[in-house]
């Protein structure tokens, strides 16, 4: 018996792909996962042999939802690859794209993706559950409605500037196709106050957002909740709280590794962009953190590993020389391959190829090292709740909605700094044979493009994203997956409804539709399955 959740939400339809995890389960806990994604995606295969610029008008396809994500680090990979000049106009309007799209996804992922599972009658002990479901219930939440509907106005501005959201297509090598106009930034500089006014501050913070980034550590941020009514009572504090009470603090762990690529740039130290100046240039800075230790972050110590994929042979080789050959999945499973998503592995310094995790607590990790510029993000909050707390539910989840503040200050200092009388563009030389590599962080994590132009066309492009960071398959040393590593240990209350599958997998925020297959360890007996959506 499965049952299917499809959350329709405007103006997004349904996310495409399909993701299996399957979980085995003894004496109540997960002790084995592998999470199977069911789908070839293939675009790299259509890139080939197209124009150069092809990328611009085929990655922002891959998702309806992260568009924007793939279109900017599309164009950057062509600007280095070009040598280009990008005026600093163009550099803030990108950065002010790219920050509202994240800004859309923080709010509507919430409430509609993740919050609704915290209305399982699993919890209807909680002293906290009813007023759980009078605001998160899905469609009649007092708190569900406001959010879903008010998470669109960021995208608004997307709109300004790049004439459409989502798969706009206005970042191109050399700037952004179009000059703003004094009436775009002043209409949204009003939508983002507006947002502000309405979600931000009144429905999730219950303060202002300067107060919320006072907080440096996990105590403060329990000092916070308890500051005042306002607070306490604000969807933010009330989840704290509530998330706490049923320990979404207590499982999901996954290796305690992480990978950000950075994104955003200082319009000043990123205006020729080159492979090897990336990282100087970056507001929101690239890193690993691994074993405790924090990594420069170096593209060329990125690999995929396809040991488990549906791909030929067992090769673990970089994005610039990775290939597509599928297999089919029948013949592949005769090889204990289980899964279409590669393993992308990290080449960490004297520790050797990891799995890492991606996503907005892999950035808030990366934050908390001490910033060598003054324009770049330092942010100790998630070093101190990590070293007390430790990774979990509840903790990649908070790290997701401490970046909303974060970026609405962002986006309006850059809308502050356009200079509507200067330059948004100029024309790039087309190179006959070049390398180029661009990378940003989507609302769910590192997302990262390499493109190899030979006789100005494009010979191999590889496109990594966070969910096949989070989501491949074991790889040749048998390591499993970020994913994969968190679902074991978590401790399922009934195999029937295995709610706590869903957290995990939804802390993630995949980007496609989970189906989690539940089983008894003893007996092998499949108990029930269950279809999970994962919109965002």
């Amino acid at each position: 018996m499965s049952s299917t959740i499809d959350l329709h939400v405007s103006p997004l339809g349904r996310v495409e792909g399909d993701l299996d995890v399957r979980v085995t389960i003894e004496d109540g806990v997960v002790t084995d996962a592998w999470t199977q994604c069911q789908m070839f995606r293939g675009f790299e295969t259509i890139l080939r042999g197209k124009d150069m610029r092809a990328g611009l008008i085929m990655t922002p396809r891959i998702c309806g939802i992260c568009g924007g994500s793939h279109l900017y680090k599309a164009c950057y990979a062509l600007d280095t690859a070009f040598q280009t000049f990008v005026p600093h106009n163009a550099t803030l309007v990108r950065n002010i794209a790219q920050a509202v799209e994240t800004l859309q996804s923080i709010p509507r992922y919430f409430y509609a993706i993740f919050a609704i599972d915290l209305v399982n009658e699993k919890y209807k002990s909680s002293p906290l559950y009813e007023e759980a479901v009078r605001r998160f219930a899905p469609y009649v939440g007092t708190s569900y409605q406001p959010g879903v509907v008010l998470s669109q106005k960021p995208v608004e501005i997307y709109a300004i500037f790049g004439g459409q959201w989502p798969h706009s297509s206005f970042m191109v090598p050399g700037g952004i196709m179009g000059a703003p106009t004094l009436s775009d930034v002043t209409r949204s500089v009003a939508i983002l106050k507006n947002w502000k006014d309405n979600w931000l501050e009144k429905q999730w913070l219950g303060s202002s957002v300067e107060r919320w980034l006072e907080n440096r550590t996990w105590e403060d941020v329990l000092a916070w909740v308890d500051e005042n009514d306002a607070q306490r009572n604000s969807d933010c504090g009330f989840f704290i709280r509530f998330a706490l009470d049923i320990g979404l603090d207590t499982y999901g762990q996954g290796w305690g590794n992480y990978i950000a690529s950075g994104t955003y740039f200082d319009p000043a130290s990123y205006d020729r962009p080159t492979i090897e100046g990336r990282n100087a240039g970056l507001i929101v800075r690239s890193g690993v953190y691994a074993g405790g230790q924090h990594f420069e972050y170096d593209q060329a110590r990125v690999s995929e590993d396809v040991a488990h994929s549906f791909y030929r042979g067992s090769d673990n080789v970089h994005p610039f020389d990775g290939d597509q050959n599928a297999i089919d999945p029948f013949i592949g499973a005769k090889e204990d391959k289980y899964s279409f998503a590669k393993s992308p592995r990290y080449d960490v310094p004297g520790i050797g190829r990891l799995p890492l995790e991606a996503g907005p607590l892999a950035r808030q990790i990366v934050a908390g090292k001490p910033a060598t510029s003054d324009f770049q993000d330092y942010d100790p909050l998630f070093t101190d709740v990590l070293a007390k707390k430790g990774p979990s539910v509840l903790v990649r989840q908070l790290a997701r909605m401490h970046e909303a503040p974060k970026y609405y200050e962002k986006v309006l200092q850059w809308l502050g700094e356009i200079d509507l009388h200067g330059s948004f563009y100029q024309t790039p030389v087309d190179p006959v044979s070049a390398r180029g590599y661009g990378g940003t962080e989507a609302a769910r994590g590192a997302l990262q493009d390499w493109i190899v132009i030979e006789d100005g066309k494009i010979a191999n492009y590889n496109v990594i994203t966070p969910s096949a960071w989070n989501l491949g398959p074991r790889d040749k040393d048998a390591n499993v997956g970020p994913v994969e590593k968190a679902l074991i240990g978590t401790p399922i209350h009934n195999p029937e409804d295995p709610i706590e599958l869903g957290h995990v997998t939804r802390s993630f925020d995949a980007c496609i539709v989970c189906t989690v297959h539940a089983y008894d360890g003893k007996t092998g007996r499949e108990l029930s399955s269950f279809v999970i959506n994962s919109m965002v």
